[in-house]
């Protein structure tokens, strides 16, 4: 019998291989880069985990401290951030649990909902026709941005629409999911306008309050460790993680900052709770939201949206620019000053935003009014308006 020269065998393809693929069966990404490996020498994966959590703490405190001695806003959330950016793009293995995020998430609500008074409220009664035109702008223009992402083939199916929305990006990560949408590739471009806005954010902010001080005018110095009513801080804490229990097991969308923030509105603007938080408890909550949005920046992710990052970076630039652009309005017909309008347009999310307007002087309220329309906007109007851009989006 003639001898049959047998195939040698082929390499098993890796799981990764596949992952590529959309959960909407829609076609992966073009000349996307394979999931390429890591040098040895940059794997801190291979480190024990106690020594990359000694080096994401160190580095974090040493660059939090360089970036608040020169006055940046935000420095304890830009710090760690940049600090999980770099550790998680080297393969770090470390990650904040669930149980931390979700915890900061609380306390930040509480921050927000402190802030929250009944003129506030009224303010925004009174002026509500004009801050919810603005931000229903904003939503057309980021679905429309995201909408080109996708007809151009940038970003496979309607990822492109999930991951343009201008905030609650947590709450976005699992509604496309849930759609049928690559959630890896959401979150990539979620975390990379989130990474962007807070950037610019506190670069227009210090430029901002560095141009408009007097000369010769010194910042205060922050009291990180001031005397603090321990019983108020303890039942700030016993409300907010209550709420944000409440609000996980509810399975509402960003329950965990939502829940938190409406419980401790009500019952501040009521005289029930006088909300106590010291700064160094606040820092560390940045801290921690930062390593999370950091840490989420991993090789793979990279690897994976490599060949769209320009485009994608592209629409998170006309978006800000968009925003900026709908700012003017509020300084004319509000007479609010400009950073705070920047501030307040700028294309989320409403917990990083917060943070750089708590360490800024901007009217801290009218963001956080602004912020908030347009966070509990999304969550209402963001998954049907997407599904009805996705409509006219080719899946093929």
């Amino acid at each position: 019998m003639p001898h049959t020269p047998t195939k040698p065998d082929r390499p098993a393809v890796p799981p990764q291989a596949n992952a590529s693929i959309p959960a909407d069966g829609s076609p992966p990404l073009q000349n996307t880069p394979p999931f390429a490996d890591i040098s040895p020498a940059r794997r801190l994966g291979n480190l024990p985990e106690l020594l990359q959590w000694a080096l994401l703490l160190g580095s974090s405190v040493l660059l939090g401290i360089v970036l608040h001695h020169f006055n940046v806003p935000a420095a304890l959330l830009l710090g760690p951030m940049i600090v999980g950016i770099v550790m998680g793009t080297n393969s770090a293995s470390i990650r904040i649990p669930r149980v931390g995020f979700v915890a900061a998430q609380s306390v930040l609500g509480a921050m927000i909902g402190g802030s929250m008074t009944a003129a506030i409220i009224t303010s925004f009664v009174n002026d509500w026709p004009l801050v919810i035109g603005i931000t229903f702008i904003t939503l057309l223009a980021s679905s429309f941005l995201g909408w080109l992402l996708c007809i151009r083939r940038v970003l496979p199916g309607t990822v492109g629409i999930w991951g343009s929305s201008p905030g609650a990006a947590s709450a976005m990560v699992i509604m496309a999911e849930a759609f049928g949408a690559d959630a890896r590739l959401v979150a990539f471009m979620q975390y990379v306008r989130v990474v962007c806005v807070v950037t610019v954010a506190s670069l227009v902010a210090n430029f901002w309050v560095s141009s408009t001080l007097p000369a010769g005018t010194e910042i205060p110095v922050q009291d990180w460790f001031p005397a603090f009513d321990l019983t108020n801080f303890g039942l700030t804490l016993l409300v907010a993680g209550a709420s944000a229990v409440l609000g996980v097991a509810l399975r509402i969308p960003s329950g965990a900052l939502l829940l938190p923030i409406i419980t401790v509105m009500v019952l501040h603007i009521n005289g029930w709770l006088d909300v106590e938080l010291p700064e160094w408890f606040l820092g560390l909550t940045y801290a921690i939201i930062g390593w999370t949005i950091g840490l989420k920046f991993t090789p793979a992710v990279l690897h994976h949206a490599a060949s769209a990052l320009p485009k994608i970076l592209l629409s998170i630039v006309v978006l800000i620019g968009f925003c900026a652009g709908i700012s003017v309005l509020l300084v004319h017909f509000l007479d609010v000053d400009p950073l705070t309008a920047y501030l307040a347009t700028s294309p989320g999310g409403l917990d990083s935003v917060a943070i750089i307007a708590a360490s800024t002087h901007v009217d801290l309220p009218f963001i956080l009014v602004m912020q908030s329309a347009r966070f509990f906007m999304v969550l209402l109007i963001g998954p049907p308006l997407a599904k009805a851009v996705a409509r006219f989006t080719p899946q093929s």
